[in-house]
């Protein structure tokens, strides 16, 4: 079972674990849900995230120095576990989760029923060679991110991989957090992607931070992902939510 699959085009959060504050992951994961957030990307902080801008680099500088770390984001996310109807996806970068013990970390997602891991520094022949049993071992889907510039003969590749789960489309070439418009030359190149990517959902992610971002975004994709915009909020103190659902 695919829980990405929805009949509806989908709207995804990404948040911080322990930012604004260390105790404020789980009531936002309860709050983004209760207004209809499909599935919130919960971020694993890094002292050197290199997929991430400034403002998500700054929310983990504050997330680590406000005490997160792997054990307390597995017990917050313990707590409310009876209380999310939602999927959740863990994202983060592989060598804090090898320091964690990749196993250990496998068997508190499973127990935790994290429908997916994001690991940007993970390639898919990385995790083909060295880690796809001990994830299947868990039941643990990994979601895999692609450009427009991939390659289609790669895009199938990931999509063999990615049945369980989503395909993680990166609008442009950029980290995330790039104050831009999303470039309207690509939607082609979305729609092709789309197609390419058969049955497993596509979600488009990177510089989507306006409701007019996201209906673009869901002319040719099944959702889009807000990250930076969102933090951005947070640290600004305003209710970006209300403005896209």
């Amino acid at each position: 079972m695919n829980r990405f699959i929805k009949d509806k085009k989908q709207l995804s959060i990404f948040i911080t674990a322990g930012f604004p504050t260390l105790d404020s992951t789980a009531a936002q994961i309860l709050e983004l849900q209760s207004k209809g957030i499909d599935f919130i990307e919960v971020g694993i902080p890094f002292s050197d995230p290199m997929a991430d801008g400034v403002v998500i680099q700054e929310s983990s500088s504050i997330a680590l120095a406000n005490g997160m770390n792997m054990d307390v984001l597995f017990d917050q996310l313990d707590s409310i576990k009876n209380q999310v109807q939602i999927p959740l996806v863990l994202m983060g970068y592989l060598n804090p989760v090898l320091q964690y013990g990749l196993e250990k970390f496998l068997k508190r997602c499973k127990d935790l029923k994290i429908a997916s891991v994001i690991l940007p520094d993970m390639s898919i022949e990385i995790y083909e060679r060295f880690y796809k049993e001990l994830f299947e071992k868990y039941e643990v889907s990994m979601t895999f991110l692609i450009t427009p510039t991939t390659s289609n003969e790669r895009i199938q590749k990931v999509v063999n991989a990615s049945s369980k789960s989503f395909i993680y489309l990166v609008s442009q070439t950029s980290i995330t957090g790039k104050k831009q418009a999303l470039d309207s030359s690509l939607f082609e190149r979305y729609s092709e992607i789309k197609q390419l990517c058969k049955g497993v959902p596509v979600m488009l992610g990177f510089g989507i931070s306006t409701k007019e971002d996201v209906e673009n975004a869901h002319l040719s994709c099944d959702g889009a992902i807000i990250g930076s915009a969102y933090i951005r909020s947070l640290m600004e103190k305003k209710d970006l939510i209300a403005e896209l659902v």
